[in-house]
């Protein structure tokens, strides 16, 4: 009789524990929210800091300046393979380690349980062929966080600077990486998916913050290796912005995801 007893408590107790699980749940996760996600700049896993350097695979030692990315068309999907798309007209962002905006924040996100992310580096051509007037807001911040060449001309998707040394440069050079597509024979636009780890949770009251971690070392030191001793300035190359772009889409991964009110990291 005891051990029918036994069974019972904990069959009971197991039931209303689910019950208050399912209800937490979905006391959670209804509504719409907010979902945060946090650039954190690093150089080969150590925080990007402004001025100071650091050696590369081909013995040439970098002092990074600036580093300046355009992040768009995000994209969740959740467990069941949903996939939310942020609205285009207001769904690009530039990232600045300069001015310390290196978080991008989606609004009205359906509440759900989120698996992955995808999003863009740079400006696609969709956005770019609705004309200046299309532009919105971006148009202004590109030309005011120096990721503009000229309206012709087009968006800077990446903007890299700075100064190295090589064995064959002993003094400080300055350095220019930038990136973007030139009309629609140089299209460097590039999407990346990620897997969070952790679900990043939606609700009303919810409101994740996604840790992504950019290496910026990936930039010349990815894939492909682009070397600044042969060449210090690349801005329009049919040869090398193509592989910057796939080393740049390559520089992405999840750290962490904090689930929370949104208010503390």
């Amino acid at each position: 009789m005891k051990s029918i007893y036994k069974l019972s408590t904990v069959l009971f107790l197991s039931i209303l524990l689910a019950s208050c699980s399912s209800d937490d749940d979905s006391t959670q996760l209804s509504g719409t929210g907010m979902v945060k996600i946090e650039f954190d700049n690093s150089v080969s896993g150590d925080d990007l800091i402004l001025g100071s350097s650091y050696t590369n695979s081909q013995n040439e030692t970098l002092t990074i300046e600036r580093l300046n990315y355009i992040v768009g068309n995000f994209r969740l999907t959740d467990a069941d393979g949903n996939i939310f798309t942020y609205p285009k007209d207001t769904g690009f962002f530039i990232t600045s380690e300069e001015t310390g905006k290196t978080e991008v924040v989606l609004y009205d996100v359906p509440a759900g349980k989120y698996t992955s992310i995808t999003f863009g580096i740079g400006v696609d051509q969709e956005k770019y062929l609705l004309g200046a007037e299309g532009q919105g807001d971006l148009l202004t911040e590109a030309e005011n966080n120096n990721m503009m060449w000229s309206w012709q001309a087009g968006y800077k998707f990446l903007n890299f600077e700075g100064t190295f040394t090589s064995a064959t440069v002993t003094d400080d050079t300055n350095f220019k990486i930038h990136m973007g597509s030139h009309g629609s024979s140089l299209d460097n636009y590039k999407e990346t998916t990620l897997s969070l780890g952790t679900d990043a949770l939606v609700s009303d009251d919810m409101t994740p913050i996604i840790h992504i971690v950019a290496n910026a070392g990936n930039i010349l030191d990815g894939q492909h290796k682009i070397s600044l001793t042969e060449q210090a300035v690349i801005m329009v190359s049919e040869e090398k912005s193509p592989l910057i772009a796939t080393n740049t889409s390559n520089m992405f991964t999840v750290d962490h995801v904090h689930n929370g009110d949104g208010s503390s990291h």
